[in-house]
């Protein structure tokens, strides 16, 4: 499992990377996390607006920040 969150390092961008984290460590899977910041990179990958998260290859949130225990139960829901 592959989680890249898509963003210029905003301070938003850099939360939803610490809460994925944290989400991911609740449910005690692995699974490597990237930080993309390379807007021509973003776009390829069909972002629209950041912070976004991807899930092995699929946009699964984009344009907002959500809270841990969303990213955990979003996650469950990808992960099945």
């Amino acid at each position: 499992m592959k989680f890249e969150v898509a963003g210029s390092g905003c301070r938003k961008c850099i939360e939803l990377e610490k809460r994925t984290r944290e989400a991911i460590s609740i449910l005690g899977i692995k699974a490597e996390v990237e930080h993309i910041y390379d807007v021509s990179r973003m776009v390829d990958m069909g972002v629209v607006s950041t912070p976004a998260l991807i899930l092995d290859g699929k946009v699964i949130l984009s344009g907002m920040l959500p809270t841990t225990d969303y990213l955990v139960r979003l996650i469950k829901s990808k992960a099945v």
